[in-house]
């Protein structure tokens, strides 16, 4: 059976996920320690939190003892391959080149930065 794709992550989630990312599998308490004291949810939210990505398919739990403990499922690389196609399907109609275009144009990037991504288009080109 085929795994669902997931949806994006909200900002509240990207950052449990992140933790896990580095972190390797955790459990909730694991996790909620790693959040800084002044920023940290209660234990119960992230519990649901963790609750609702397993739901979107973004990390699975083993038993141990009365602990679950969570590990990752999609990497780092396939939720941003998500997130960046979320973008471009909601706000640049589909169009990747419409999003680059905007980037491009737009004073978003550095010298450097637009210099660098000649060089990798010049680079995709040769490579085609």
């Amino acid at each position: 059976m085929a795994r669902r794709r997931s949806v994006p992550l909200t900002e509240a989630e990207q950052r449990l996920m992140e933790i896990v990312w580095s972190a390797g599998p955790a459990t909730v308490g694991q996790i909620t320690d790693a959040i800084p004291e002044s920023e940290r949810p209660a234990y119960n939210t992230v519990q649901t939190m963790m609750k609702i990505l397993e739901r979107k398919g973004y990390v699975q739990h083993r038993s141990e003892g009365r602990a679950f403990v969570y590990r990752a499922v999609v990497d780092r690389d396939a939720a941003v391959r998500t997130a960046l196609s979320h973008v471009v399907q909601r706000f640049f109609g589909g169009s990747p080149q419409t999003l680059a275009l905007n980037l491009v144009q737009g004073d978003h990037l550095s010298e450097e930065e637009l210099d660098e991504l000649e060089r990798t288009i010049a680079q995709a080109k040769a490579d085609a």
